[in-house]
């Protein structure tokens, strides 16, 4: 059983999130808190094994809880964020201060939207229940899921000749999930400007990806930014997914752009590392380098797969620096992945592959 502590000045969001976590037989929320001093009293009593957060709360902001929690006494926690572009900066901060993973809270509106939501939900606190989370020092300055679709919900599996022959010409594309956000940044710094181009699927909600995508052009020699429809694949360049889009790698000619398209949940995702993974089998095939990184679930173990039988070189992120060894352990179990590393290398591996 997952015990979950809820913290959130609404009483309405804690009253529904309490309502989608019990609907789980695996999770009992133990308590909630409308700011963090009560929080505090909370996690002394009941011990939660996952915390959920709103960074905007009276007496005390979220970053600053946060920061105590991960300085004194580490425990998983989920930011439940507001859908709104408004903030997307502050929480991104969240995650760079030691929160797994950033949810979208719950709203009263289509029964399927619902279902989307909860499904979301429950998976987050679930992967967040399994993370790996250290002490950090700061300075001063699941229930009823909806049904799993594969890939083919989005893109068929018809490979026989969409890819390229073996070319010169390479693309990366890279797919992650909980404690994603800090795998990338480390992968995406290490790239010197003369890498190919690069695509990635990170699960994040809308709105946030486009932070993120700015975030790390400011922090990385290359070129980064959310992926619009039609974009072109440029080396030096990475186009980050968008979220709640699936993104797709397209070909025109001998030149890449991507894709950016509306449909359902594909392995339990939008974006779906799947999509995408699948997308580059089909046409880039073994031009393509496909990285699969930390996070939960096996989103990206077929689509990698799929990519090795076209003769992409794969690499998986070893379990030793994943937050939670979901997706690369299911990947490698299949048989997808030629190359396991840790984080610290997949650059360079990426690099090698590449020359």
């Amino acid at each position: 059983m997952i015990r979950v502590l809820i913290v959130d000045d609404s009483a309405l969001v804690r009253q529904s999130l309490a309502e989608i976590i019990n609907s789980s037989p695996q999770m009992q929320v133990i308590g909630t808190a409308a700011d963090p001093y009560s929080a505090v009293e909370q996690i002394k009593k009941q011990k939660p094994d996952v915390i959920t957060l709103d960074v905007e709360m009276p007496k005390m902001d979220g970053i600053t809880f946060l920061r105590k929690i991960m300085s004194q006494n580490p425990i998983p926690v989920v930011i439940c964020s507001t859908l709104t572009e408004h903030g997307t900066a502050t929480q991104l901060q969240a995650l760079e201060s030691g929160a797994v993973d950033i949810i979208t809270k719950p709203k009263n509106t289509s029964r399927a939207f619902f279902e989307e939501s909860k499904t979301q939900i429950l998976d987050a606190i679930k992967a967040a229940s399994q993370a790996r989370v250290k002490k950090m020092l700061f300075s001063k300055s699941l229930g009823n899921p909806s049904k799993k679709l594969t890939a083919d919900a989005v893109i068929d599996a018809n490979f026989s000749t969409k890819a390229l022959a073996k070319t010169t010409d390479k693309i990366v594309v890279i797919g992650a999930s909980t404690g994603g956000t800090e795998a990338i940044r480390v992968v995406l710094q290490a790239m010197p400007r003369s890498c190919p181009p690069i695509v990635v699927v990170q699960h994040m909600p809308e709105n946030f990806t486009k932070s993120f995508a700015q975030r790390l052009d400011g922090l990385c020699q290359i070129n980064v930014k959310e992926a619009e429809n039609n974009d072109s694949c440029i080396p030096g360049h990475a186009l980050i997914a968008p979220g709640n889009y699936h993104t797709l790698l397209k070909r025109s000619g001998a030149k890449y752009y991507v894709e950016v398209k509306d449909g359902p949940l594909v392995s339990r995702h939008r974006p779906s590392v799947d999509v995408l993974f699948r997308s580059a089998a089909k046409y880039a095939g073994a031009n393509a380098i496909g990285v699969i990184m930390t996070g939960m679930g096996d989103d990206g173990a077929s689509g990698l797969l799929e990519m090795r039988n076209m003769g992409a070189f794969t690499i998986g992120q070893d379990e030793e620096t994943c937050v939670v060894y979901g997706m690369p352990r299911e990947a490698h179990e299949r048989g997808a992945v030629i190359k396991q590393t840790s984080l610290q290398h997949i650059a360079q591996s990426i690099i090698k592959a590449a020359l």
